[in-house]
């Protein structure tokens, strides 16, 4: 991927400041590995030096774990000496922080070696490079996601998160009742002012819909025909989302299980893919016949069980999935169908496309949309032919085959040799041993529910 002309990208800075002479900062940003925002903050005047020459922040960036440690095992801290890589401004992100008290701008970043090759452990980079293949048979995808997300209390009770109080009641809700348009008028001015934000920010979102759990919510972005956009958006949304709720005096959690017994926070991605001359292959007045579709769906369940890492990034991730919450846990398919893990939408012909409902809210959506298209591709040049739809309940009819574990999705993953044709081994094996690490650490700790079971009884 070359780095856009000077000319181009100091047109583009000019223009903005040009335009919005009131702002002071800019914040430069970059997701890592767990797609945690991170990055530098400069002065206005210091905008054209980073689209000439960019800026250096190290490549154990993108070797954090979620607590933002380097894992020296990945071979991207001191045994590179902690080295810096370069990183340059990604076209069109540019955009006020409309939060701000005092004006503030954002632009993201992306990371290149120095001698200026894409920096392979980037996972914007994981993405272009699967993005690439589809580039090489003429085809384009057409992506958007559905973030789901909890407003929560800025304070929690003993260490657990709570319902906010709504500001027009000033209570907490207990309500599961999904689509609830009550709800929405519960927290209206903090979800306006998203949607608001989001128009701001170029941001494609439109919709904003109460989910099935307390102060739950989902917002619905747009397709656009670039999937490396729609992650970027993803990733901007998801601060925007934080921020905004915080100038409400609420917090968010992008979670995948804050609380049991409720629904979990998932991420579906809605996938079509258009041919050379702009049209959906997928079209069909009969989806079951078109081969395109098929074989897509059958490489995306065939590789799923090796993606769940990517997926499912976390411990808690795991804890999401269950029949009554519509998070399916094993590799089908169906049309119209929100108990399996690919739903076919039927609308109109032309609308025909893939929703995968199976990774949780704290996915990065790059290496989410890397895995998803990964498995696109290797069904379509090989042709997998997927097994047969499922029509109704798809809990009563299939067994829970995909991993439910992180330690086992992490040896899917590493054990794949499909998903190693797409995405680089070295990186893989960066990912996994970011992972191994967080999971060592956890089954360290000695939860209050153990105490609880253990401290007097045994």
């Amino acid at each position: 991927m070359s780095v856009p002309p000077r000319a181009v990208q100091l047109n583009e800075a000019n223009a903005f400041l040009k335009e919005h002479p009131e702002v002071l900062y800019v914040d430069l940003l970059i997701a890592d590995m767990n797609g945690v925002v991170r990055g530098k903050r400069i002065e206005r005047t210091s905008l054209h030096k980073v689209y000439e020459k960019g800026i250096n922040l190290p490549a154990s960036l993108f070797a954090l774990d979620i607590n933002g440690s380097t894992v020296e095992s990945t071979g991207l801290g001191l045994d590179i000496g902690d080295a810096d890589r370069i990183c340059y401004p990604i076209p069109d992100t540019l955009s006020n922080e409309p939060w701000q008290k005092r004006p503030t701008a954002q632009l993201l970043m992306t990371m290149h070696e120095l001698e200026g090759e894409p920096f392979f452990a980037d996972p914007r980079e994981v993405l272009r490079q699967v993005v690439s293949k589809f580039d090489e048979l003429g085809l384009t995808i057409c992506a958007a996601f559905e973030l789901e997300f909890y407003l929560i209390d800025q304070e929690n009770v003993n260490g657990r998160p709570q319902p906010p109080r709504s500001p027009i009641s000033g209570k907490r809700p207990h309500s599961t009742q999904v689509y609830l348009i009550d709800d929405l008028d519960e927290y209206v001015d903090c979800l306006q002012d998203i949607l608001e934000g989001a128009k701001e920010q170029g941001i494609p979102a439109d919709a904003i819909v109460k989910e099935s759990a307390p102060a739950q919510f989902e917002v619905n972005l747009h397709h656009v025909a670039d999937p490396m956009k729609a992650c970027d958006y993803a990733v901007l949304l998801k601060r925007l989302i934080k921020n905004i709720a915080y100038d409400h005096e609420m917090d968010t959690t992008f979670m995948a299980k804050p609380y049991p017994g409720q629904a979990g926070n998932g991420l579906h991605v809605h996938i079509s893919v258009l041919d050379k001359d702009g049209r959906n292959i997928f079209t069909s007045e009969d989806p079951e016949q078109n081969a395109a579709l098929r074989h897509a769906i059958g490489g995306v369940l065939e590789t799923l069980p090796a993606s769940m890492a990517f997926l499912c990034p976390n411990v808690n991730s795991y804890r999401r999935f269950g029949a009554q919450f519509y998070v399916p846990n094993s590799p089908c398919w169906g049309l119209d169908n929100r108990t399996v893990a690919l739903r076919v939408p039927t609308g109109t012909p032309d609308a025909v496309r893939l929703e995968h409902r199976v990774a949780g809210a704290d996915a990065n959506p790059y290496l989410l949309m890397a895995a998803v298209l990964a498995g696109v591709h290797h069904g379509l040049t090989n042709k997998v032919e997927p097994n047969e739809p499922v029509e109704g309940n798809s809990y009563e009819q299939n067994e829970q085959s995909l991993p439910n574990n992180l330690r086992d999705a992490l040896r899917e993953l590493d054990d794949s040799e499909i998903l190693a044709r797409y995405i680089d081994p070295k990186y893989i094996d960066i990912f996994v041993a970011c992972k191994e690490s967080e999971l060592e650490e956890f089954e360290h700790s000695i939860s209050d529910l153990e105490y609880n079971w253990y401290l007097h009884t045994v």
